[in-house]
């Protein structure tokens, strides 16, 4: 399976150069992941280093569609208060 970049991605350049299988081009209107050579760095990390670095959650969402980064989890606000907010 590959990891897939979404459109709420902000081009930031953070996992480009990270990526260890060079799977990550740049596209418009977002980077994208090139599924035949992404591997989601099984093998090499305990994580995709895409999502390690990405500072946008929901960003990168793994082979079944979920979020690598789910809401919360990079400013540590609890999903029930950022649902109240929205």
């Amino acid at each position: 399976m590959a990891v897939k970049i979404v459109e709420s991605c902000v081009n930031c350049w953070a996992c480009q150069p990270l990526c260890p299988s060079d799977a990550i081009y740049e596209a418009q209107p977002h980077f994208l992941v090139d599924a035949k050579r992404c591997t989601e760095c099984d093998g090499e990390y305990a994580d995709p280093q895409c999502a390690s670095i990405c500072p946008i959650e929901c960003a990168i969402v793994d082979g079944l569609g979920e979020a690598l980064n789910p809401l919360g989890s990079l400013t540590n606000i609890p999903l029930a208060k950022l649902l109240a907010m929205a």
